[in-house]
């Protein structure tokens, strides 16, 4: 069995709506690949999303957007 090394880092955490936590994670694994962790608390239940560069952008693009009042 091979065990992936990864280094992570909490970039920020936010109280959501309704007794939630979303925390953000940039996590380096040893090859060098990057990747940015959503993890959402609700209780005891975690839901865990993993975004590489691009569909981190495109969530950023349709967060700002919709937050501007902006639709599309």
């Amino acid at each position: 069995m091979t065990i992936i090394e990864e280094k992570i880092k909490e970039l920020k955490a936010i109280e959501a709506p309704y007794g939630k936590k979303i925390v953000f994670q940039e996590v380096v694994y040893e090859n060098g690949t990057s990747i940015l962790r959503m993890r959402i608390r609700e209780g005891n239940r975690f839901t865990i999303i993993d975004l590489d560069n691009n569909s981190a952008s495109q969530i950023a693009e349709v967060t700002s957007n919709w937050s501007a009042g902006e639709s599309e």
